[in-house]
């Protein structure tokens, strides 16, 4: 048999937050660190880095529902030329299974539909139901997804005139255990202080946005490893919703100010207490695809540390989500840097992107 062709990455080859090796291989779409026997080999020198997670967006979306092909696949794009390599897909109306077939598009996590409270959610994005009907809906999700269930835990309620929670204490419970029982882990959305007790008595999983995280709650937060997904990117939008929202609904729209004000304490005082925090951008339905990189930074700006905000778009997230990363004989999804992250951020605008061992960005 003919020798393979080779992509030499001499590296360094950053394996982990304090780690790296000196340079390694692709041969076959995976990685290698043993020297191999190839016809021909080519160079593409530089720090060498897995690809990016995007923990938190929307592929099949936009701002009104499900898109078409066409635009799932040009979202898909626009984030694996930004260095996302891996997407954790938390909610989405489109079927996007087509996905998995193309080589040159991200690999994707799936956590089915969301599922809202009746007019308590965007429209056209989630199965918008009642209390009575959440069980049936979580196991038809937690089928549909790849381990992951979506559930809206909070909402504006028009006649409270602010946030409020969705779903009863012991619907919520149900619902968790109905998800855990398939093998599926929960995720919530959640603006708001209240109700995120009753979320972490129920078991879910994950957090998303997490901004009314208080000290009352951060500890057992992270105690509990329920990994919370700030968004900071989409909470930057926080000030402007409070805009319109304003003359209709005051007392919501001075609650969304206050949360986008402590926006960065909040994940300061998570990340203090030992709690996972992962990266994620909230792309599909307002936002653009593509801004992992932002949401790197954002968590830089809130306190963390450039290799542990990396470490969230990076080698954590992807343990997390049960992806290797740069493992002997994983699938070569990998980005090259002209420089080291972990010293400038900066680096990540400028990816080459090698996904299952192609060259597909340059």
């Amino acid at each position: 048999m003919p020798a393979a062709e080779a992509l030499h990455l001499p590296g360094p080859v950053l394996t982990g937050p304090g780690s790296e090796r000196p340079g390694a291989w692709v041969v076959g779409g995976r990685l290698t660190f043993e020297r191999p026997r190839a016809a021909s080999t080519t160079t593409l020198p530089g720090w060498v880095l897995p690809g990016l997670v995007d923990a938190h967006c929307h592929v099949g979306i936009g701002p009104t529902g499900r898109v078409e092909d066409a635009v799932s696949e040009a979202q898909a794009r626009t984030d694996r030329d930004a260095g996302a390599l891996l997407l954790r897909d938390a909610g989405s109306a489109s079927e996007t299974r087509w996905i998995d077939e193309r080589e040159d598009l991200p690999r994707i996590v799936r956590a089915g539909r969301h599922l809202a409270r009746t007019r308590r959610y965007l429209r056209g994005l989630a199965h918008e139901i009642e209390p009575e009907d959440l069980v049936e809906h979580v196991r038809v999700e937690a089928a549909r997804g790849d381990g992951w269930v979506k559930l809206v835990g909070d909402w504006i309620d028009r006649e409270r005139g602010d946030l409020a929670p969705c779903w009863p204490a012991d619907v919520l419970r149900a619902g968790v255990a109905a998800a855990h029982e398939l093998g599926a882990r929960v995720t919530v959305h959640q603006f708001g202080e209240e109700g995120v007790a009753e979320l972490l008595d129920a078991g879910v999983d994950g957090i998303e946005h997490g901004t009314g995280l208080r000290d009352d709650v951060l500890r057992a937060v992270a105690e509990r490893g329920v990994a919370v997904v700030p968004t900071l990117v989409n909470i930057a939008t926080f000030p402007g919703i409070a805009d319109r929202g304003e003359p209709k609904f005051p007392a919501y729209a001075a609650h969304m100010r206050a949360l986008h004000e402590r926006r960065y304490a909040t994940v300061a005082a998570l990340h203090e207490a030992g709690g996972r925090v992962f990266a994620g951008t909230d792309a599909g339905s307002v936002l653009p695809h593509g801004l992992v990189v932002d949401e790197v930074h954002e968590l830089a700006a809130a306190g963390l540390t450039r290799t542990a905000a990396l470490d969230a778009a990076c080698w954590s997230a992807r343990t997390w989500l049960g992806h290797p990363g740069l493992q002997e004989g994983a699938p070569a999804d990998l980005l090259v840097l002209d420089g080291d992250p972990r010293a400038d951020l900066g680096v990540l605008r400028s990816p080459r992107v090698v996904l299952r061992g192609r060259l597909v960005r340059g």
